[in-house]
């Protein structure tokens, strides 16, 4: 090591800016149980020896102010090389504010923008700092919104397919007596070799959720059933993964924030596939956690939407099934990124030629959406 990159490397973490940023959809969008008609970004870059690192999350604009008022402080002046320490730090800080929800989002932005700081000290992809096991991802097109006509679901899933990406997922549960017929135009769009996902999003009760997971597998060989009740009902989940037909799986974990939710999921039987977002569960640090949960557990873990950021610690994961390539945060990170991420023959895979998370923020272009 060069004295150069000695000092870069015992750098302490300096500044910690803070940005929130309000992106519009391109249309009306709902699911099972939610409308919406924008995203928010949290943008957070850390620096040390001259060196900034970038982090994200999906999240609430009061995150902003937990980061610029809570958790920057704490960092501060801590070594950059030493993330688990300042995820450590930041985690007992919010002890008096709850550790879910926002304060967690807020936590994942800062986390993600130290491990991208610290592998752009060392002049690392931030695949190769974490230990890669895989050089690629399989990835998911994800969206089919409830909002969407017939036409535009076919559109969508159906050219997702055509450009290589052999599995997607649809948005079901708002108008359950037409979601029979939703799911077989999708099918009839991809084509019979396609993987169909389903996402209820907690929109059905029990039984009716088991119902009609005998209609979506015999009619459209559905394999996956997201969410088919609510997400807090483990008891519902256990019965709908003890009884869905052969051949569907059942996954849920978007909304887990702390490490016991997860382990809730696993311990309860819940899950044939277990989700988890970095963004929600503290970030890179939280993720490679849920990370050594699967593995413990022989449970498969599925990558949440954030599709450039969860590259990298999906494929150090051996438990890492796949990413969701979502629609609305596809779109936003080849807005505000240089160097956002598209699945080739339906795999993502890290840029190995760019330091960190491999993602250059455009300035002008992040301004526009500025809150």
């Amino acid at each position: 090591m060069t004295e150069r990159e000695k000092t870069r490397a015992e750098a302490p973490i300096g500044a910690v800016d803070v940005s929130v940023h309000r992106v519009p959809t391109d249309g009306p969008e709902s699911d099972g149980t939610l409308e919406w008609d924008s995203t928010t970004v949290l943008l957070v870059r850390a620096e040390a020896g001259g060196v900034r690192g970038l982090g994200y999350s999906y999240t609430d604009e009061a995150a902003g102010m937990l980061v610029r008022d809570a958790l920057a402080a704490v960092v501060r002046g801590r070594d950059a090389m030493a993330v688990p320490g300042s995820w450590e730090t930041m985690w007992h800080a919010v002890r008096n504010l709850g550790r879910s929800g926002v304060v967690s989002s807020a936590i994942a932005a800062v986390d993600v923008a130290l491990w991208d700081l610290k592998a752009r000290l060392l002049d690392l992809p931030l695949v190769a700092l974490l230990g890669e096991v895989r050089d690629a991802v399989d990835a998911y097109g994800s969206g089919g919104f409830t909002s969407y006509t017939i036409p535009k679901l076919q559109a969508q899933l159906g050219g997702w397919v055509e450009a290589g990406i052999p599995r997607v997922k649809m948005k079901i549960g708002r108008d359950p007596d037409a979601d029979a017929a939703r799911v077989a135009a999708a099918r009839e769009a991809i084509g019979p070799a396609a993987d169909l996902y389903v996402d209820a999003n907690g929109a059905y009760r029990r039984k009716q959720a088991l119902a009609l997971a005998q209609t979506f597998r015999h009619e459209s060989a559905v394999s996956w059933f997201e969410e088919p009740v609510p997400a807090d009902d483990l008891e519902g989940l256990r019965l709908l993964r003890d009884r869905a037909p052969a051949g569907m799986a059942i996954a849920v974990g978007e909304y887990g924030y702390r490490l016991d939710d997860f382990r809730a999921y696993l311990a309860g039987g819940a899950a044939d596939v277990l989700q988890a977002d970095a963004t929600r569960c503290g970030g890179i640090t939280g993720f490679l956690r849920v990370g050594g949960l699967c593995d413990a557990f022989h449970v498969p873990l599925s990558a949440h939407t954030a599709p450039s950021l969860h590259a990298h610690p999906c494929c150090a994961l051996p438990a890492a099934l796949n990413v969701e390539y979502f629609y609305d945060h596809a779109r936003i990170e080849h807005l505000f990124f240089d160097g956002a991420l598209t699945p080739v023959d339906g795999k993502l895979r890290p840029d190995r030629s760019r330091p960190g998370l491999g993602l250059e923020l455009r300035e002008e272009e992040a301004a526009r959406y500025a809150i």
